[in-house]
């Protein structure tokens, strides 16, 4: 009978154990991708460190140093992480130094790079030589199969001083800076164009405090598009100037701002160098509040009569077309606040054959100095 319990017994006896490959399975299948997991990590950092080590042999070669103190690679599992106690690069004109650098790649996003970077920095260029410091950068760069998409660099509070451009060392500081750079759509395949926009906040330069006549801190922005960039490189700059120059390298400045309290400037034109390696071009102005120092400037290297003259030939210039472009019944520019001052055209700013034009007017004894 089947409810026997001497036959239920002798049914159990002669029945096969189940077995448990079902429970455990899971768990090797774990397992085993935890091991190719690690062993792939562990190639792709020793790729990483095969291809460091080339590219530094490569840069040495063409005479450029470059010294990653106490480097390390991690950032097991899910990225490489290079680390370095300092980084350095000397070359024949120059170099820099620079504090602790973190740079790292996600396993599962390769062309995707992130940087961070701890202070001071210190940079030697020829006769020049500038100290910098900051409160946190980051730095990212998203590659491509034929160059980059994107990269940016972020800084804040950077400050520093550049000495050797003059008798005293120039100060600066800035509360926030942003770089970022891209493939100039339609242009960066064909004349290597790559546009670039920069934004610093809040900067103080008390060198030009005086001669602008406010102390306030200036707000900075620059758009502009970079042709023929991709023959710049990592050698020397004169090298590097030169190279450009002859494949007709150019600064397109789609606008150029600086505001500094109630002074407003902004520029657009197009910069290069020319054979004598000084800059060359012309920039096309539009100021608020800058039209006294046209007469100072004058002054100070035309002789004060002659300086004021112009300076008074450059007012009138500007009053009339104030007067051209004011609406009937709106208020004269005297009678706003000295922030609302609409921007105004000012004579065109060339740069030619070693020498400093305000429209028609050349600054005398003012020599554009040589690049390299």
């Amino acid at each position: 009978m089947v409810g026997d319990p001497e036959a239920r017994a002798e049914q159990a006896l002669t029945a096969k154990p189940r077995s448990r490959i079902g429970l455990f399975l899971p768990f090797g299948l774990l397992l085993a991708l935890v091991v190719l997991w690690s062993a792939g990590w562990f190639f792709i950092r020793d790729r990483a460190g095969r291809e460091m080590d080339s590219w530094i042999a490569r840069e040495a070669a063409a005479g450029r140093a470059w010294t990653c103190a106490d480097r390390s690679l991690g950032g097991y599992p899910f990225r490489i992480e290079l680390r370095c106690a300092s980084l350095k690069l000397a070359r024949s004109d120059g170099g820099f130094t620079l504090g602790p650098v973190t740079a790292l790649v996600q396993i599962y996003q390769p062309r995707h790079g992130l940087l961070m970077a701890q202070g001071p920095f210190h940079v030697d260029q020829g006769d020049l030589s500038a100290d910098v410091t900051w409160k946190a950068l980051e730095g990212s760069f998203h590659g491509a199969s034929g160059g980059f998409v994107r990269a940016s660099l972020v800084v804040d509070e950077p400050k520093g001083s550049v000495r050797g451009a003059g008798p005293e060392p120039i100060d600066f500081a800035t509360k926030h800076l942003e770089l970022h750079a891209r493939p100039t759509p339609g242009r960066f395949e064909t004349d290597g164009a790559v546009d670039v926009s920069l934004r610093a906040a809040q900067v103080l330069l008390p060198v030009i405090d005086a001669f602008v006549g406010s102390a306030a801190p200036a707000d900075l922005a620059l758009d502009a598009t970079v042709n023929r960039a991709t023959m710049l490189r990592t050698g020397p700059v004169p090298q590097e100037l030169e190279a450009w120059r002859q494949a007709d390298g150019s600064l397109d400045l789609t606008m150029l701002s600086f505001a500094k309290g109630d002074r407003r400037l902004q520029a657009r034109g197009t910069l290069d160098i020319d054979e004598a390696h000084r800059p060359a071009g012309q920039l096309d102005l539009r100021a608020a509040g800058l039209e006294s120092i046209v007469g100072q400037i004058m002054g100070q290297r035309m002789g004060a009569e002659k300086g004021a003259l112009i300076g008074n030939l450059v007012g009138q210039f500007l009053g009339g077309i104030r007067r051209q472009d004011r609406e009937p019944d709106a208020p004269a520019e005297g009678e706003r606040r000295a922030g609302d001052a609409a921007l105004k055209p000012l004579p065109p700013l060339r740069l030619a054959d070693g020498r400093l034009m305000l429209g028609p007017f050349p600054i005398p004894n003012l020599r554009l100095p040589v690049l390299y």
